[in-house]
Order: C-alpha cells, then sequence, then structure tokens
C-alpha cells in the first residue's frame, strides 16, 4: 500500500510551515510542494533591507532550500512548477514547468493551497516602463538592488504610503537617494490613523523625504521605454526608477476556478483547523480570511507570522494532529529613518461605522526617563470601549525603543483585558528604557478617566 501523498501549492511561509509540521507529524507521509518562482522559504520581509544594503548578501534572505527540505527532512520542493489547474473531484492538480512548458498531473490525499498575496498592479499608462519595479519577490529585490550598484540613480519616486513604500524610503535613504512618495491617502499608513500618520509624516519630511500625499499617481512618463517622471493628478515627478506598492490582495484565482468558497475579500474561506470548505483541502497564509480577535468578524492579514502559524496549524491537522487558529488582532510594527510605527487591534477610522462606542487618548511623552542621554520623542494611542473600558486598539510612533511596546496591548487585547487592567500592569522601569510611569500606562491611565 503506497504512503498518503500531500501536495502543497506554494513554497515560502504558511506552504513550508506546513510542510514542516507535517513531516513532524508523519514520517511516512509524501510531501511535495510546487512553487512557481526560483526559492521557497525565504524572508520576504527582508526585501527592502537587502535592497538598502543593511542585508549584505541575497543567500541570507534563503532560509532553507530545496536541497536542505530534501535531504533534512524529505520534503520534495519544486521550483518553477506552477499549479495551473485544482481538479478536487479527481483529487488532483494540473502543474506546469516553466522551464520546458510541458504540462503534468500530480495526485494528492491531502492539498494545502498556500499561494499568499499577490500585488495589486495599477493599470497606468506607462506602468510596464524598464524601472518601474514591484517589490513582492525576491527577483525584483535582485533586479532592483542590481540597477542601484550598476548605475547609480539619484532620484526615485516610490507610488504608494504604506509599509513597502516606508520601508523602501529608507532603503534608498541610506543609498543616497532623492526620494519622493506618493500617496493617494492624506496621510501615510493608512492603517494607522491621520493623526498618528501625520507624526509619520513630519518626521520623514525632516528626514528629507519629499511626500506628495492625497493625490494619486495617474501614469508614468518614458523616454526610449525607460520610466522619466510619475504623473500625479497635480504635478509630474522626474524620475529614474520608480517602485510601486500600492497593496496587496489574496492570490485565490486557482482557488476560485477549482470552486472553493471565497469570503471577505476574496480570500479562501476555512475553519480554525484551516480545512476549506472541500474534502481533502486545506489553505493557509495569506490567500485565507481569518477571523479578526477584537471583533469576531471576517478579516484579512498579510503578515508573515499569521501565516507561519497558520501553516504550523494546517500541517499538524493534516498530521493528524488537533490544533487551531483563532485569529489575528492585526498587529504590524515597521520603521522608516529614525522613527518606529506600530499598531494592533482597531483604529477609530475601524469603528467608524458606530456599531461599537468607543473613547481613545493620545498623549505625547518620551521614550526613556527624560534626563536619561538619547531619549526620543514618542507618542501613544490607545482606543477602548465606552462603558466597559475593553481595551480595543493601540498605536505608537516615536524614537527607538517605542514601537516594540506594541506587544503589551496585543497580549492585552487578545487576554480581553480592560484599559483598567492595563493601567495596573506590572512594567519594568529603569532611566535607559521608561520613565517610571510607562508610556503605556500614562495613556491607560488618561483613557481610565474617559471610560
Amino acid at each position: 500500500m503506497s504512503a498518503e501523498k500531500l501536495v502543497i501549492v506554494g513554497g515560502d511561509a504558511a506552504a513550508m510551515s506546513a510542510a514542516s509540521q507535517a513531516r513532524r507529524g508523519r514520517v511516512d507521509l509524501d510531501i511535495v510542494a510546487f512553487e512557481e518562482g526560483r526559492y521557497v522559504s525565504y524572508a520576504a520581509c527582508g526585501i527592502p533591507y537587502y535592497v538598502g544594503g543593511v542585508v549584505d548578501s541575497f543567500d541570507k534572505l534563503l532560509i532553507r532550500t530545496p536541497e536542505e527540505f530534501r535531504q533534512k527532512q524529505s520534503i520534495e520542493a519544486r521550483v518553477r512548477q506552477e499549479v495551473v489547474h485544482v481538479l478536487p473531484a479527481e483529487a488532483k492538480v494540473v502543474v506546469r514547468d516553466l522551464e520546458s512548458r510541458r504540462e503534468y498531473e500530480e495526485p494528492y490525499d491531502h492539498l494545502l493551497i498556500a499561494t499568499g498575496g499577490k500585488a495589486v498592479w495599477p493599470a497606468l499608462p506607462g506602468i510596464d516602463s524598464r524601472d518601474v519595479f514591484g517589490m513582492s519577490t525576491l527577483d525584483d529585490a535582485k533586479a532592483l538592488r542590481e540597477r542601484l550598484e550598476r548605475e547609480r540613480p539619484g532620484r526615485v519616486v516610490i507610488v504608494g504610503g504604506g509599509y513597502i513604500g516606508l520601508e523602501m524610503a529608507e532603503a534608498f535613504m541610506r543609498r543616497g537617494l532623492d526620494v519622493s512618495i506618493v500617496g493617494r491617502a492624506p496621510e501615510l499608513l493608512r492603517s494607522i490613523d491621520p493623526d498618528m500618520g501625520a507624526l509619520v509624516s513630519g518626521a520623514l519630511v525632516k528626514t528629507g523625504v519629499h511626500l506628495y500625499l492625497g493625490e494619486a499617481a495617474t501614469a508614468f512618463e518614458g523616454t526610449g521605454g525607460r520610466v522619466s517622471a510619475v504623473v500625479t493628478e497635480r504635478r509630474t515627478l522626474p524620475a529614474d526608477l520608480v517602485v510601486v506598492g500600492v497593496g496587496f490582495r489574496p492570490n485565490t484565482d486557482l482557488a476560485r476556478d477549482a470552486g472553493l468558497p471565497l469570503g471577505f475579500k476574496d480570500a479562501i474561506k476555512v475553519d480554525d483547523h484551516m480545512r476549506a470548505a472541500v474534502e481533502r483541502v486545506w489553505a493557509a497564509g495569506d490567500c485565507v480570511e481569518t477571523v479578526q480577535l477584537v471583533t469576531g468578524r471576517p478579516h484579512w492579514a498579510s503578515v508573515a507570522t499569521v501565516a507561519s502559524k497558520q501553516g504550523r496549524v494546517a500541517g499538524t491537522n493534516i498530521a493528524g494532529g488537533d490544533a487551531s487558529f483563532r485569529g489575528t488582532c492585526g498587529t504590524m510594527i515597521t520603521k522608516v529613518g529614525p522613527v518606529e510605527i506600530s499598531r494592533t487591534g482597531l483604529s477609530e477610522t475601524d469603528l467608524s461605522d458606530g456599531e461599537i462606542p468607543f473613547v481613545s487618548v493620545k498623549i505625547d511623552t518620551r521614550t526613556s526617563a527624560r534626563y536619561y542621554p538619547g531619549t526620543e520623542p514618542m507618542s501613544v494611542k490607545l482606543i477602548a470601549e465606552r462603558g466597559t473600558g475593553r481595551l480595543l486598539g493601540g498605536q505608537i510612533v516615536g524614537g527607538a525603543g517605542a514601537a516594540m511596546r506594541i506587544n503589551v496591548l496585543a497580549t492585552g487585547l487578545q487576554a480581553r483585558m480592560t484599559i483598567d487592567e492595563i493601567a495596573r500592569l506590572d512594567l519594568a522601569y529603569a532611566p535607559p528604557f521608561s520613565s517610571v510611569w510607562d508610556p503605556l500606562l500614562l495613556a491607560a491611565r488618561e483613557l481610565c478617566a474617559e471610560c
């Protein structure tokens, strides 16, 4: 009797976490992962730091190669192999070898779809010009860094004011480029409230970044097939190269064609064990719908930590175990230049529908004791449910040492703590790290009076 086979569509965080966990649970399981790109198990979040030169070697972004998966775990990871059809009724997939163009079928006993997210690529005139880069794959990163080191461009325009845009801005500043950001929203980072986004915008302007917010890119001008400018609703910005980072969406075309039910933002509907609604089919990572832990509502998250946890849950259950993924608070963190930014839970913007009455407070303080050398400004925003005092969310913008405090709030959200309970937490204190009253405690104490 032949061994059961797990087929995985995808080769990064959720996919290979699931493969590794399934192998731990079942040594007799045949595991095959198909990845249409050239790499598996890579650090996509490290791309901006490789482009900026913080990470000096491309190989450092590769967590494990197909050869290592084969030798160490008996997992077969096939690169440059695109799954073009999923046939649940026949329990098989159709695969195209992107080198030979040959198509073949692969049967499965269990199928995990981990196709991730797909970069939004706006249909604007001139977007296919040379030197207009996306930033979602290692091939993108390699091509951009080679371009920077080979031709030494002077001016870069980033289209998009989200996490990708900010992290790429820092990368280009490290290389001494003249950096501009074009964003449709009135402030940077729509996942935080505008008043906190304004702090990020102000700090970036001080570092020399040019911001053109509240105006959308409408076209890309070119000379000889190469981009030369970004056109917005109000101006034309000269550019030697352009990075487009306007967002991601779930990559679920394959799942839709296979008849899998889709949910929030067209992500694949799964239960808390990562089972899809079709027998023997599982899904995990940026392609699936999850739960917003604060509201209990359907949610979509494109975060490596979430994808890895979901993959681990899927792998455990495929191997016969019992694991679940409850959901996410939407915790995020990044930095650009000297400014750290983090958020978790719900923002005032998220709560604007009025279904949950809320109160909020924003305080301006310091990252450490005011008399301690090197202390930097820090702003904390906390949001709580009016009446009950239940913590709903938090946002932090500040200097070095500010942003990781968000993990206290993420823990509080998952434990469903009230703002009064946050105010009474026994947080560590020493002058190099905090004031006697940590900024989170100060903000919580002030918000208690409003609840």
